[in-house]
């Protein structure tokens, strides 16, 4: 299992920290904007910089997709350079993909045997015959949203009878589908208060969290309470990293952000 891989990059590196490559064409330093794929080398010079610090690579397809052919194009680059050059690197594919049963099996295709990440983001709501198709893979895991950072969360996955949260259902539902033991799930440090709840439920299972910097959340209290015996959790940072500068000197400010996180995780690793 990839996991287990991970859990080893995590002691090696005393990091857990997942670097979220949110790359937006109208937010990057202007002095790359003269090159003629100016997005893939703002993404390569921060993995070169910050590959000592992190141990994953979360992509936000949305920010590909926006620019059609030549985003697809960037985002293939993107995912072979990290491949090929930093073959350590734990990958996500942030697509947020779930369908009926056969559209899921090209989704799988195109970002497991084409592109070759290690992981994808999906979304429960259609249930075990949407996911099933991504957890035949037995060297690739699944990232099931269980929680999410975002304001609206509320409306579907938390109740104000806690009995009867949505999210709750999920994540006991999915432990019984086939191939479970490939779920990883997404919670956002914004709900680290649910994290003890959530590992009484997936005890074992590795999770993603966002909303650590930009969002909010609190690092110390998302990894006291959501940390396991195999350390089991990989917090994403993208936004207060990735233009935590925006000169030429960038990947200078970009690593200071992401050293500051990786000496709170060494930190908390060691306690």
């Amino acid at each position: 299992m990839k996991t287990k891989f991970l859990k080893d990059q995590i002691i090696l590196k005393n990091s857990f920290l997942c670097l979220g490559l949110d790359s937006d064409i109208n937010k990057i330093p202007s002095h790359l904007l003269k090159e003629t794929d100016p997005i893939f080398l703002f993404n390569k010079l921060l993995i070169d910089e910050l590959n000592s610090l992190i141990v994953a690579v979360k992509i936000n397809t949305a920010f590909y997709e926006a620019n059609g052919s030549k985003g697809w194009e960037t985002l293939e680059k993107t995912i072979s350079y990290i491949n090929n050059t930093y073959p350590n690197l734990f990958t996500i594919a942030d697509a947020k993909r779930g369908d009926i049963g056969n559209t899921s099996d090209k989704y799988a295709q195109a970002f497991f045997k084409h592109m070759k990440f290690d992981s994808i983001t999906v979304s429960p709501y259609m249930g075990n015959d949407s996911i099933e198709p991504f957890l035949k893979y037995d060297e690739k895991h699944t990232i099931l949203l269980g929680l999410t950072s975002n304001e609206g969360s509320k409306d579907f996955q938390v109740s104000e009878d806690s009995e009867k949260d949505f999210y709750k259902k999920v994540l006991i539902k999915s432990q019984k589908w086939k191939n479970s033991k490939n779920l990883m799930y997404v919670v956002g440090a914004t709900k680290a208060s649910f994290l003890k709840d959530i590992r009484s439920i997936i005890p074992n299972s590795f999770l993603l969290i966002p909303g650590v910097g930009a969002q909010g959340g609190s690092l110390e209290e998302t990894y006291k309470n959501g940390v396991n015996n195999e350390i089991g959790i990989l917090v994403n940072s993208s936004r207060s990293i990735i233009y935590a500068g925006n000169g030429t000197d960038f990947v200078d400010y970009a690593y200071n952000e992401a050293k500051e996180l990786q000496n709170q995780m060494k930190k908390l690793l060691n306690d």
